[in-house]
C-alpha cells in the first residue's frame, strides 16, 4: 500500500483507503455538499478532459464506455455525454441497465439527448474503439468481478485500445492493491479527490488526480488536511517518487 502520493512539483498528497473515502463521500453527501450529482457531473466532466487530451481532441477516434451500475458508472456515462456534445464517436455499453442506481439513471436520461449510442453486451464484439473508458467498478469492489461486468473486462482486456480507468481499475482493491483473477490493467487511471493506497504504479499506468469539488474541512473531518492541488487545473499527474 501507498500512503503518499506526489505531484510533478514534488507536492506530497496522502492516499486514503476506501473506508476513509467512502465517510469522505458520506460527510459530503449528506452533510456538507457537494451533493452526488455534482460530484458525479464532476468526475465525468474531468474524465472527458482527460481522454480529449489523450486523442488531441481528434474527433474522429472511437470511444467506447464501459458502465457499471453504480456510481463508478454514472460518471463514466456523465464524462460520455461531455465527449458527444464535443463531437466525438462515442458508445456506451451499461453492464445492467436495469440495476442502474436513481443518480447514474439520470445521468443516462440526459446522455439520450446526445449523438452517443448505447449498445448491450451482445454488441460489444462489433466494436473497434481507439480508446476504452473503463467504468465498470469503483473504490467499493467486494470479491471478484462476476457476471456480465467480468464479461466486459475479458473484452476489453483483449482490445488494442488505450485503456482510460475511471478512480481505480476495475478488479482492483483499491486499498490493498490486490488483483482480481481478471482485472483491467489501464494504460491511465483518473482518480478521485485524493490518490488510494492500492493504485500500485504497476496497476493504474499513469495516474492522474481531478479535483471533484470536496472542500478541504471534509478531508479534516477524517484528519486529512491535502495541500492546495488545483490552483491552475483541475487534473494533475501524480507519481509515487518524488
Amino acid at each position: 500500500m501507498i500512503s503518499e502520493f506526489f505531484t510533478v512539483e514534488g507536492i506530497s498528497v496522502p492516499a486514503v483507503s476506501a473506508a476513509q473515502m467512502k465517510e469522505i463521500d458520506r460527510i459530503a453527501v449528506e452533510e456538507t455538499g457537494p451533493n452526488l450529482f455534482q460530484m458525479m457531473e464532476n468526475a465525468g466532466r474531468n474524465l472527458a478532459e482527460l481522454v480529449s487530451r489523450i486523442l488531441q481532441n481528434e474527433q474522429k477516434k472511437k470511444i467506447l464506455v464501459l458502465v457499471g451500475s453504480g456510481g463508478n458508472g454514472g460518471g463514466g456515462i456523465t464524462s460520455a455525454r461531455h465527449l458527444s456534445n464535443w463531437g466525438f464517436d462515442v458508445t456506451v455499453c451499461v453492464s445492467d441497465i436495469e440495476r442502474l442506481r436513481s443518480v447514474a439513471k439520470y445521468q443516462l436520461h440526459i446522455l439520450n439527448s446526445t449523438n452517443a449510442k448505447v449498445i448491450s453486451i451482445n454488441q460489444l464484439n462489433k466494436e473497434k474503439p481507439d480508446l476504452i473508458i473503463d467504468a465498470l467498478i469503483g473504490y467499493s469492489l467486494t470479491g471478484q468481478p462476476s457476471g456480465t461486468v467480468l464479461e466486459m473486462i475479458k473484452w476489453s482486456n483483449n482490445q488494442l485500445a488505450i485503456v482510460v480507468s475511471l478512480d481505480v481499475p476495475s478488479g482492483i482493491n483499491v486499498t490493498s492493491g490486490e488483483k482480481s483473477k481478471i482485472f483491467i490493467n489501464p494504460d491511465l487511471t483518473l482518480t478521485l479527490a485524493l490518490p488510494k493506497t492500492g493504485l500500485l504504479p504497476e496497476l493504474t499506468g499513469e495516474l492522474f488526480l481531478c479535483d471533484i469539488g470536496i472542500p478541504p474541512k471534509v478531508f479534516q473531518r477524517i484528519g486529512i488536511t491535502p495541500p492546495k492541488l488545483f490552483t491552475k487545473d483541475f487534473i494533475i499527474k501524480l507519481s509515487t517518487k518524488e
